[in-house]
C-alpha cells in the first residue's frame, strides 16, 4: 500500500516538472512578459532553467528555435521511467508491492 503511494508520488513529481517545462516554453512566446518582477514567474524560470541549461550547452539554438526543451523533456521521461522501474523492482523484491 505505502509502496504504491511512494511510486505515485515520484510519478507526480516528474509530471509536475514536465509541465513546468512546458509552461516555461509557452511563456517565452509572450514578448512583454516581465520575468523578474513576478515572483511566481521568476521561481518557475529559475527552477526550469537550471535543468534546461544543461541541454542548452549541448544543443545550440537553430535560428530563433531552441530545441533543448524537447531533448530535456525526452530525457526527463526516460529518467522517470527508469526510476519508477527500479523503485517498483526494489519494492517487489522487498515484498512491499503486490
Amino acid at each position: 500500500m505505502i509502496a504504491g503511494k511512494i511510486l505515485w508520488a515520484i510519478d507526480i513529481c516528474f509530471q509536475i516538472y514536465f509541465w513546468m517545462i512546458c509552461v516555461r516554453c509557452l511563456l517565452t512566446w509572450l514578448p512583454n512578459l516581465d520575468w523578474n518582477n513576478n515572483p511566481l514567474l521568476n521561481g518557475l524560470k529559475s527552477a526550469v532553467d537550471l535543468y534546461l541549461n544543461l541541454f542548452r550547452k549541448i544543443i545550440p539554438p537553430v535560428g530563433p528555435f531552441d530545441f533543448s526543451p524537447i531533448a530535456a523533456m525526452i530525457i526527463l521521461m526516460i529518467i522517470r521511467w527508469g526510476i519508477l522501474f527500479v523503485a517498483a523492482y526494489i519494492f517487489s523484491m522487498l515484498g512491499l508491492l503486490g
